[in-house]
């Protein structure tokens, strides 16, 4: 099973998510993308659970994040040592996130939610320092404009990595390495 993860204040419905759904399913690749809770404690939760359901089923999982969705596929990877893929991730989601304290409105139904210091703060329980990148492929592109690829680069030092010049945060051209991204998660299967 493939768990798509996405980013902050974004949901399963991102260009991203959709992309992979499609792909997976013209592929028959089991595949699944939740729309999160924003709240961290919540969104971990969920995961977790979705990891253990299909683990007992004898499902192997793996995860790709997408920004905060990169961190928290960090932690899951970790905790069940899954394959994971990365893109563009938050490598310091307790740092950057800070900047997004107040009122936040969600990219795909403009529902608002308030974004508190304390959420903030609660990332730090998932923070994974010199994470095991065996099983990762990062993908990075330097035109990035809301996350620095350089602390990607050095927080996964050893992970497979594709790095890209130019685009931006939400990844251009990502439609170009579903594939790449499929074929990684499933030869640890």
């Amino acid at each position: 099973m493939l768990i798509y993860i996405h980013g902050f204040a974004s949901s399963a419905h991102g260009s991203k998510a959709r992309q992979l759904r499609d792909w997976c399913q013209k592929e028959q690749i089991p595949f699944v993308a939740p729309s999160l809770p924003y709240i961290p404690e919540l969104a971990i939760d969920t995961l977790h659970d979705l990891v253990v359901s299909y683990q007992e089923l004898g499902e192997p999982v793996a995860v790709i994040g997408s920004s905060l969705g990169g961190f928290y596929a960090t932690w899951l990877a970790h905790h069940f040592n899954l394959p994971y893929v990365l893109i563009n991730p938050a490598a310091e989601a307790w740092v950057t996130l800070a900047q997004a304290e107040g009122l936040v409105e969600n990219y795909h139904d403009g529902a608002r939610f308030e974004w508190t210091h304390e959420h903030t703060r609660s990332l730090e329980n998932y923070r994974v320092d010199n994470p095991e990148t065996s099983k990762c492929l990062l993908l990075l592109q330097t035109g990035d404009e809301v996350l620095d690829y350089n602390k990607a680069l050095k927080a996964y030092t050893h992970a497979e990595t594709i790095l890209e010049e130019g685009g931006d945060h939400s990844f251009q051209g990502f439609e170009n390495h579903l594939k790449t991204i499929t074929d990684f998660c499933l030869k640890y299967q």
